[in-house]
């Protein structure tokens, strides 16, 4: 029997019982992990409000099993500190949080062996959220941007400038999912698009960090960018989010 702190970025709940719930989080040193909370489904619960969607917290989790979080059975939420309650800002304003949701979904996708460190992964989450939380770029962008960063970390970054196949320096014309980003005409593969210049500079932009750029483009290559990252993540994670299907653009 072990207690162990980590914090973590709340991703799902569960009911379970009467009472209580089982919480779904994404954690700093310790991956993904599932705990289940006691008696937070009570109203007068402060410990339950804790623990939302969203929710930045510091969680003791008491394991009875040999290993570190996950024994026989799933660990206990035993205590909860808030650290940062992202979704005040987020849960009032529905572009927000469709883009939120979509970004916990992502987080919960790609890390799908609990226990697992992925500290990367955790990192961009709370980046995100924060950045979604104080409003200073539109949601949908603020989305691509963390999915595309996303698929960076897990080892998919899609190239927009040089030749994702044979390395040709760009620009290039053409766009392939499954050859990695952009590619030219002579490693141009069926299935391939010719999406603008102003789009690819837009996804570019996103990839790097680059917010001046990202905030100065139109809606128009806006939407054609987001086609493009929601159909390069449908490819690597082999079936696509369910909730991107509500996000506005």
């Amino acid at each position: 029997m072990s207690l162990f702190r980590d914090d973590g970025i709340v991703l799902r709940t569960q009911k379970l019982g009467e009472a209580d719930r089982i919480i779904t989080l994404l954690t700093r040193n310790n991956g993904r992990v599932r705990a289940v909370a006691r008696g937070v489904r009570r109203t007068k619960s402060k410990f339950g409000a804790r623990l939302e969607p969203f929710s930045h917290v510091d969680v003791q989790f008491f394991s009875r099993g040999g290993g570190e979080l996950i024994g026989r059975g799933l660990p206990l939420c035993t205590q909860s500190e808030t650290i940062a309650p992202y979704g005040g800002s987020i849960v009032t304003d529905y572009a927000r949080y469709t883009a939120g949701t979509a970004m916990l979904e992502t987080a919960e996708r790609f890390t799908d062996h609990e226990g697992e460190p992925a500290v990367q992964q955790y990192l961009l989450l709370v980046g995100a959220l924060r950045t979604l939380a104080a409003g200073d770029h539109e949601p949908h962008l603020v989305l691509d941007a963390f999915l595309l960063r996303s698929l960076a970390v897990n080892g998919y970054a899609p190239s927009f400038d040089n030749c994702a196949k044979c390395g040709m320096p760009g620009p290039n014309r053409f766009f392939s999912v499954g050859a990695g980003g952009v590619i030219c005409g002579e490693c141009r593969v069926p299935g391939s698009v010719v999406p603008s210049a102003e789009s690819l500079t837009l996804l570019g932009a996103l990839l790097t960090g680059d917010w001046e750029t990202a905030d100065a483009c139109e809606s128009r290559h806006a939407r054609e960018g987001s086609g493009l990252v929601a159909a390069y993540l449908h490819w690597h994670l082999e079936r696509g989010l369910r909730s991107l299907r509500y996000v506005e653009k």
